[in-house]
């Protein structure tokens, strides 16, 4: 068996927001949905925005390779060459970066490429991909 999809449930104050960003900026398929989530494909991914309207995000950041990563986060993985072309239709979108696409690492084990941006709701995304993919648990 392949790599097994993984599910999360986060939650956003504003489902029609969401639906526009997860859709029409990142191009997920949307799944089944309802008044108060929103099934979304990430990648292969099924992740769930709930309804929470008085949700408030509180990031903390830790540093990593002289940027200020925000704390949560999640995303994918990608291959080198899908990031690089993801990377640059975010960008012509004009996607507002909490770290711009760069290289982190570079020269040493698991050296990425790596963006971060948040979503309508303020939820942390980091999109990655692995100079070598062997890296992903390499200390």
């Amino acid at each position: 068996m392949g790599l097994a999809p993984f599910h999360l449930a986060f939650p956003v104050h504003d489902l029609a927001a969401v639906r526009d960003f997860y859709a029409g900026v990142l191009g997920c398929a949307e799944g089944r949905s309802s008044e108060q989530w929103i099934d979304f494909n990430l990648f292969g991914h099924q992740i769930v925005a709930h309804l929470d309207v008085n949700h408030v995000p509180h990031p903390a950041h830790n540093a990593v390779d002289g940027h200020d990563v925000p704390v949560p986060h999640f995303g994918v993985v990608l291959a080198w060459e899908e990031w690089e072309a993801f990377a640059k239709r975010l960008r012509g979108l004009g996607v507002a970066f909490v770290i711009e696409p760069c290289i982190r690492f570079q020269g040493q084990v698991g050296e990425q490429a790596t963006m971060f941006f948040q979503d309508p709701s303020g939820n942390a995304l980091e999109f990655k991909a692995f100079k070598n993919l062997d890296d992903l648990f390499r200390k």
